[in-house]
């Protein structure tokens, strides 16, 4: 397991920026653990994050189907659009209840992916690239509930 931390500053012109890097980490790496604190002296954000190198990853047993579904197109009906804005509008309020960035909790293209995948069941959300064991434990349950109320 390695670790890398990142800033994310919150002035617009930066912000961008450090959340692009930190995207592009976030997809080539399978992360374990995240922590996160505000700096208030500076104004930013301090991400630690716990991860695996993909090419280490690729040498275990995967925890699910060898293929994960993602979403590649955004190209989405009315139903999904629906779904995505009742996803999105979830995790606004769960970022703000954990004093967390949006993206913390779910990126949006894991939010398009789930929208278009539509899972019954924990088990499936693990089928959605960027769905590990943790983020299901945390946010599982609430997302499968905003599925079967939609």
């Amino acid at each position: 397991m390695k670790v890398k931390i990142f800033k994310i500053r919150l002035p617009e012109e930066l912000l961008h920026h450090d959340q692009k890097t930190l995207d592009c980490f976030l997809e080539c790496n399978e992360i374990i653990k995240t922590e996160t604190a505000f700096v208030h002296d500076e104004n930013y954000w301090s991400v630690i994050l716990y991860y695996e190198e993909q090419k280490l990853i690729e040498n275990r047993v995967k925890e699910s189907k060898s293929k994960k579904y993602s979403a590649e197109d955004t190209i989405l009906n009315e139903d999904e659009e629906h779904i995505l804005d009742a996803l999105k509008y979830w995790r606004s309020e769960k970022a703000k209840e954990q004093n967390l960035p949006i993206y913390f909790i779910a990126t949006n293209k894991e939010l398009i992916s789930v929208a278009k995948y539509r899972p019954a069941k924990k088990q499936e959300l693990l089928d959605i690239k960027g769905f590990g064991k943790h983020k299901i434990e945390n946010y599982g349950e609430e997302i499968l509930e905003i599925l079967e109320s939609i």
